[in-house]
Formats: structure tokens, sequence, C-alpha cells
């Protein structure tokens, strides 16, 4: 899979293609981030992207025509890219969305900054608005990098050996709880049905614990789940 990254910032998407899990999977080619400065496209010495919004106000708003630009620039090299916006303003991304984006083959995020970008982008240019949650953060490349992660755990390959199947929310609730050695710290034991080595036992356990989180923690999970 491939990831375009519209951006002010560039070098903060160090912090996922040099360390971690994303950083093997682009090196075992299971994905790629490109990321492009968005000041490259713009029409004047200063390299200026925004300009003061119409109709008074503060903050600026970043212009259509570097953003549009940059866009046919990344189409010409993957014309079926989806155009993401990441805004407070969009649906808000959940597991279910993540798995969808990841049968994509090509997806270019666009991080806003300031006051945000003009709205004939969104209207013409953007397929998609996803927000990470209810607050503001400063401009959209924490959001893409939380996107690009969320997105490349579900393609196979990317978490080795694990499974992004088990996660939290991917079946509409949380995960269960995890153990490791050793087995008694501070008078706390593990589980014996940890211990048991009986598969079918530690499956069963496993999904009532799971359930028991979710109504502990997070009702409205809860409410979605049938015959509860």
């Amino acid at each position: 899979m491939r990831f375009d990254v519209i951006t002010l910032f560039p070098d903060m998407f160090f912090a996922i293609t040099d360390e971690g899990v994303i950083a093997r999977a682009i090196k075992k080619s299971l994905l790629s981030i490109h990321t492009w400065q968005l000041r490259d496209f713009s029409a004047n010495k200063h390299r200026n992207i925004d300009d003061k919004p119409y109709g008074g106000g503060a903050g600026m708003v970043m212009q259509v025509k570097p953003i549009r630009d940059c866009i046919a620039k990344i189409k010409q090299e993957t014309p079926q890219t989806k155009v993401i916006y990441l805004s407070p303003q969009g649906q808000k991304l959940t597991h279910q969305l993540a798995v969808k984006i990841s049968t994509f083959d090509s997806v270019t995020l666009l991080c806003g900054r300031y006051e945000g970008v003009d709205e004939r982008i969104i209207q013409q240019d953007v397929d998609m608005e996803i927000s990470i949650g209810d607050y503001v953060i400063s401009g959209g490349e924490l959001a893409a990098m939380v996107l690009i992660d969320s997105v490349s755990r579900q393609i196979p390959g990317v978490l080795g050996n694990q499974d992004s199947l088990n996660d939290s929310f991917a079946n509409e609730l949380l995960d269960y709880p995890h153990y490791t050695r050793p087995e008694i710290v501070d008078g706390q034991q593990v589980p014996e049905v940890l211990l048991s080595g009986h598969q079918a036992n530690i499956d069963a356990w496993r999904k009532d614990q799971a359930l028991k989180n979710t109504q502990i923690k997070r009702q409205d999970l809860i409410k979605k789940q049938p015959n509860i």
C-alpha cells in the first residue's frame, strides 16, 4: 500500500518511517510513505501557501492552488489514490474504517494547518474527511501518523506473526487481559486457566473477560453487541 502525505513538516514523519512496525513494513516493501513539502508548490518567492480569510477573522487559510497542484502531481504517479483530509470535522476514525482504508491501493493524506484549507479543496479534491477524535490539535501530521499506523496494522504481514483480528475494537469489544512471566508478582497470580494448556477453556475465558472489560469501560460498545 502507498501513502502520500501533503505537509508543511515532512521531517515529522521520520518518527514512523525510521522506527517500529511501520519502518519494518517499509523495509519489507509491504507499504511505502512519500511526503510532499507543500511549499514546493508555492508560486511566490517566499513560498507562502496561505492567505488571510475572506470575511475577516483570526488565522490564515491554506490556498487552493498549491494543494491542487500537489495532488495533481501525486495523481500522475498513482492515479487512483483516495484523498483524505485530516480534519476535526471529518468522520471519526474507527477500527472498521481503518480496515476499509487498508483495502485501498493508495491514499493521499492532506495535513491541514492554521485555520484549515480553502473549502473548495474539500468540495472538489477531497474524497474523505477523517477525524481522530473530538478535539483540536495544531496540525494534521499527528493525525496522519495515527491513521497510517492503524491502517497499516490491517495489511497482511505488517505485524509479522501477530494478528490484528484480536485487537481491541476488532469485534466491537475491548481486548482481554494479558499476562506474562513471572507467574506471581507481589502476591498476584496469573489466572489458572491460562496455565492449564487447555486452549478451548483459554479461548472461552478470554472471550468472557473481553466482554466484562467492555461492560465496565465502554457501555456504548456493549449496546452494539447482539443478544446482550
